[in-house]
């Protein structure tokens, strides 16, 4: 269990602490010069129930800060009131801020009790009792101690034991440590100490320091003051880190060790705040403040969402504006502090790291940060999933909670989610916004066959952009594969149809098809006759061949490249691998395609020459598969499916090669 001292200056934490444990918590100099607090201490003590960390930290006004960055962590506040003071300014600061950090565990050490009478104490206490009152320590037990003759210390430590027993496990999410000390230790390099927020960390694991996204390897552990192979949370830890760049220097406090799959800063918060009600004025829009988050002081802006100001003593939404990126996770707790370091504002939980800088205060947008707010991440997941756009990235919902690695799998599994994993993200829909979309892919496809009825079908972006629930295009696609292999719908190139629908030729035409077919594909595939060549050979008009052509673009079997010249649809795919294939090295000019293609056709009279070779780079230009920049050109490869060919081949399995396999 860690415990967090409080209480203002010179009311006994330090010499408490060193009561209980032995050990001097002041090792700095300048402490010990001046006998205060200036920096954070650490003792523990072996019990019964485990070992207790304490964490002292300064009372003294102008060192709210440090307090903060120990008392962000902490499972029970120990607060601390000198008999003869009584409550005193920073005892009713330190109180509000455990309060606002939800430290909701704790007792009251009545310090310095040799020093007064018994009346004394029955007032203090009665004093105390009421300072309590409307905090979340409210009614904790107030035992009288005295460092100096030994008094009370006895029950005090059967207190804190009997706590720990019953200390709650915190969340099992991924490994979280936020440090709070950085120093180079002679033979062994660079050591981070903090409190492990939540998960687990073991020797030679690899981790992240956010927000600056150093990596490093952890080459042992010290938990609770003792070597260890493993640190879990609620462990005070201490971490040897090595790596390229990894230094003392380089690792501030505030500063967050975590799961490398957690590595994603923020500057941009949603938040709940309440405003204490000894704030003097309200909080306008921007109004300037100290961020306090884990052991990191921040400056920032706060935005009210919920009106235009707050007054003292409300409660709503806000969004933090910061002046640097933090690493941070939903539900974390803050504290806002004025810009003169003088008083505590308010204080909060995160609820949304992702929030934008535009329309934050719609009602869209408010009912966003409403659902976002539910502590239950299934709750949570449940409710954003139901508001618009109607689907989330299931993988950074999990990791900006930093919920267990498992977590997207098994709450998609609980809710009954569809999830869709495409372009490098798991898109997540609840199944009644899946039925939705895909009765809304049906209704569209079947109004579209009936206004075109001669059509293939319908362009996959137009479908797209038509839908109520609009997807990203990776994972529209992937749907579109899904209901394919369901029977629903046929993708053919770049249109969609239902299942039931078919444009044919008609017994004209196919005979007419027949016979061009072989003159656009062999020998001449990449330079096939025109329009007017086929019409001679055949002895047909050319309109009735224009005709023809065109009837079967739509049906994507062949694409018109430049004017009355028509590629079939699988030998312009072939041409597209081709310069796909030049790219590789870099830029390519029209002179290294042309060979390219010659060299595939085979050398004599069905050479390509320098003006096909143009003309169908120029068509890929169109098309955007190819940029052009002076005479040379590089491959566009978010558009090389376009015409079926695949960026990379996919793994077996996996989702995105079925997306891949029927991209228009």
């Amino acid at each position: 269990m860690i415990i967090g001292t409080a209480g203002h200056i010179d009311h006994g934490k330090t010499a408490l602490v060193g009561a209980l444990t032995g050990v001097d918590t002041d090792r700095l100099k300048e402490e010990k010069a001046r006998g205060i607090s200036i920096d954070l201490g650490f003792a523990y003590l072996p019990t019964e129930n485990g070992i207790l960390g304490f964490i002292d930290v300064p009372g003294h006004e102008r060192l709210v800060h440090t307090m903060l960055a120990g008392a962000g962590g902490i499972d029970f506040a120990l607060l601390v009131i000198a008999a003869d003071d009584g409550v005193m300014p920073q005892t009713r600061e330190h109180l509000a801020i455990l309060d606002l950090l939800g430290v909701s565990r704790g007792l009251v050490a009545l310090t310095k009790a040799d020093l007064v009478d018994a009346p004394r104490r029955a007032a203090v206490s009665s004093e105390i009792a009421a300072a309590l009152e409307g905090t979340a320590l409210a009614g904790a037990p107030i035992l009288p101690v005295s460092a100096r003759t030994g008094e009370g210390l006895a029950e005090l430590r059967d207190a804190l034991v009997a706590a720990a027993a019953t200390v709650a496990g915190r969340n099992e999410g991924r490994f979280r440590l936020s440090v709070d000390r950085s120093f180079a230790l002679a033979g062994a390099g660079t050591v981070v100490t903090g409190t492990v927020v939540s998960g687990a960390v073991a020797v030679g694991d690899r981790v992240v320091v956010s927000p600056s996204g150093l990596a490093a390897r952890v080459r042992s552990i010290h938990a609770q003051n003792r070597p260890a192979e493993r640190g879990i949370a609620g462990d005070r830890c201490a971490l040897n880190l090595a790596g390229e760049g990894v230094t003392a220097p380089a690792i501030s406090r505030g500063d967050v060790v975590l799961d490398p799959s957690l590595h994603a800063p923020t500057d941009r918060i949603d938040a709940r705040l309440r405003v204490l009600a000894s704030e003097p004025k309200p909080l306008g829009t921007w109004f300037p403040a100290r961020l306090h988050h884990g052991a990191v002081e921040i400056g920032a802006r706060v935005v009210p969402l919920s009106a235009e100001a707050m007054a003292p003593g409300d409660e709503g939404l806000v969004q933090l504006v910061l002046e640097r990126p933090i690493a941070a996770a939903v539900r974390d707790r803050f504290v806002l502090r004025d810009t003169s370091a003088r008083r505590t504002i308010g204080g909060g939980r995160f609820l949304d790291l992702r929030a934008p800088a535009r329309k934050r205060r719609t009602p869209e947008r408010l009912a966003v940060i409403e659902a976002a707010a539910e502590a239950d991440p299934a709750v949570a997941l449940a409710g954003l999933l139901e508001l618009p756009p109607y689907h989330l990235d299931l993988d950074a919902f999990a990791r900006d909670r930093a919920l267990a690695t498992d977590a997207p799998a098994a709450l998609a599994a609980g809710l009954g989610l569809v999830t869709l994993a495409a372009g490098g993200v798991t898109l997540a829909l609840s199944a009644s916004r899946w039925a939705g979309l895909r009765a809304g892919i049906a209704e569209a496809l079947a109004a579209y066959h009936a206004a075109n009825p001669d059509l293939a079908g319908m362009g996959v972006e137009k479908l797209r952009l038509e839908q109520a629930i609009r997807l990203p295009r990776p994972a529209f696609l992937l749907a579109l594969a899904r209901l394919a292999e369901a029977g629903m719908l046929a993708v053919e190139g770049a249109w969609v149809r239902l299942a039931g629908h078919e444009v044919r030729l008609t017994p004209r035409d196919e005979v007419l098809w027949e016979a061009v077919e072989p003159m656009l594909a062999g020998p001449e595939r990449f330079r096939p006759p025109r329009v007017r060549d086929i019409a001679g050979r055949l002895d047909e008009p050319e309109a009735e061949i224009r005709r023809l052509f065109k009837l079967l673009s739509r049906l994507g079997k062949v694409d018109e490249v430049a004017h009355d010249h028509f590629f079939l649809r699988p030998v312009v795919s072939v041409m597209v691998g081709h310069a796909k294939a030049l790219a590789a090295d870099g830029e390519f000019g029209a002179a290294a395609f042309r060979d390219r293609i010659e060299g595939g056709a085979g050398a004599g009279e069905h050479a390509v020459g320098r003006k096909v070779a143009i003309q169908i780079l120029e068509f890929f230009d169109r098309h955007g598969v190819t940029l052009r920049r002076g005479d040379l050109r590089r491959i566009n490869r978010h558009r090389l499916d376009l015409f079926g060919v695949a960026d990379a081949p996919p793994a077996a399995g996996d989702d995105a090669a079925k997306a891949s396999a029927l991209s228009p």
